[in-house]
């Protein structure tokens, strides 16, 4: 019963028990404007409901405005109005939309950069710029088959793989040395904490290359995985520390952000909005980002507004899509973030080996049957988009000492042994014309483990 009704019906009684012999006009009186003051308390308390209902039910067609640090408050200059996100979209909301079509008008440019040189630096040692080093008694750090969870796109000895030299190259700085890995260490770190990579499926590569690095280092029974839709948790008990990936392959909100079912004839993103996505985010103590593969189908990407009619979009390009993603993504960094509390990283592009000739002229294959690296110190391939890398690294370099940039593009350009190729599980029955061909469906996207995510992580383990 509501406090102001309960105190209401007491002075009731009182006037009732205590003074029986009083105009009944009185006690009427009082009745009526007791349940009058409750009536009002009863409309501004559904009036404060609603409102809040609004920014995260996605029944909701409320248009006030959201919790401040969901607003895309970054880099304004894209944005001709100011747009709010104030639902999420379910999956029938995005089958809907974009019956009207209309041509994206870009917007003011972001600030070019020479991407390769946007580096976080340790202690003025760069360790992004160096080379591949053979060593077979230090690596791998651990074994495929002794980590229970290991993924099948990636597990390239189990399906056949025969050479192994791919798990035994380190990486060394030109004018440093990287520390050590150590797991114990790193659990340490993660003590108490949530680690969470968030992104695609080369994001969730390099989360399960960290699992398979510290788990060995928990005792049988210590240690869990607790699949949850499209966020995924492996526990540490001693530690009271996860290390989660959270699947959100175009940053922002999209219709590709279910976990498995994702490959749609047309993509559709909601540029401005990261309610979601960010609330999962929020409390995580570390976090790893990533976003380029899925903005280079070269197909239109479909922008769904928030203060739009859902079923008028505009339609950009690849890369003025992702611009506009990033620049929702760093406003929220810009606002929500607290360093003093949250270690925030972007990993940059994953460069992919799709075309020998341009590791080996005259050529025309893959990265298919590849066995060593690239030994063509500054080799970069078309794999690796520097118009991409030039406008991450301006927006990245506006977030100042909020971000660290893990810049594992330049290093992984040489690694064209590093893939899968046709050594992984694949999903749809290969034909025969395929088998024929092993090269034309060779996997040269993803990466083999043990192997580069896990330098990305010693990368990591050194900037924490």
């Amino acid at each position: 019963m509501p406090k102001s009704l309960s105190l209401c019906l007491s002075e009731e009684k009182m006037q009732k028990w205590g003074r029986k012999k009083k105009n009944q006009l009185s006690l009427l009186f009082v009745l009526f404007l007791c349940f009058f003051v409750l009536f009002k308390i009863t409309i501004l308390s559904n009036g404060g409901i609603t409102r809040s209902r609004g920014d995260d039910d996605p029944h909701s067609n409320s248009n006030s405005n959201p919790n401040p640090s969901s607003l895309p408050t970054y880099l304004t200059s894209n944005a001709s109005t100011p747009r709010v996100a104030n639902r999420v979209l379910g999956a029938s909301d995005w089958s809907k939309a974009c019956t009207t079509i209309q041509s994206y008008k870009r917007r003011a440019a972001v600030a070019a950069e020479d991407g390769r040189q946007h580096e976080s630096k340790s202690d003025g040692c760069n360790l992004f710029s160096g080379r591949w080093v053979y060593d077979n008694r230090s690596y791998p750090l651990y074994e495929e088959l002794d980590c229970p969870y290991m993924s099948d796109q990636l597990a390239c000895r189990k399906h056949g793989r025969p050479d192994r030299d791919y798990q035994s190259w380190r990486w060394q700085p030109d004018s440093c040395e990287l520390k050590r890995w150590n797991a114990t260490e790193m659990l340490e770190k993660l003590r108490g904490k949530r680690l969470m990579f968030a992104g695609d499926s080369l994001n969730r590569g390099q989360w399960i290359s960290m699992v398979c690095l510290v788990q060995s280092a928990i005792p049988a029974g210590k240690k869990s995985m607790t699949p949850n839709a499209g966020l995924t948790k492996f526990m540490a008990e001693e530690y009271n520390a996860s290390i989660e990936f959270y699947w959100a392959p175009l940053i922002v909100e999209s219709n590709s952000d279910d976990p498995i079912n994702h490959r749609l004839d047309e993509r559709k993103i909601r540029p401005d909005s990261l309610l979601k996505h960010a609330a999962e985010w929020a409390n995580a103590d570390i976090l790893i980002f990533n976003s380029y593969l899925w903005w280079r189908s070269g197909n239109k990407i479909k922008l769904v507004w928030s203060s739009s009619e859902e079923d008028i979009c505009e339609e950009a390009d690849g890369i003025d899509a992702m611009k506009l993603a990033l620049e929702t993504w760093a406003g929220w960094v810009s606002t929500s973030v607290d360093p003093q509390k949250q270690q925030v990283f972007f990993v940059t592009m994953s460069p992919t080996h799709l075309w020998s000739r341009e590791w080996n002229p005259g050529s025309d294959g893959n990265c298919y049957d590849e066995r060593a690296p690239i030994d063509d110190e500054g080799y970069w391939g078309s794999g690796s988009d520097v118009e991409t890398m030039h406008a991450v690294a301006a927006i990245m370099a506006k977030l100042g000492r909020k971000i660290t940039v893990l810049n594992i593009t330049q290093l992984s350009e040489y690694r064209k042994d590093g893939h899968p190729s046709i050594y992984r599980k694949f999903w749809e029955a290969l034909t025969p014309r395929q088998l024929a061909n092993p090269a034309s469906y060779a996997d040269c996207i993803h990466w083999c483990l043990p192997g580069v995510p896990d330098v990305w992580n010693e990368l990591l383990f050194n900037s924490l």
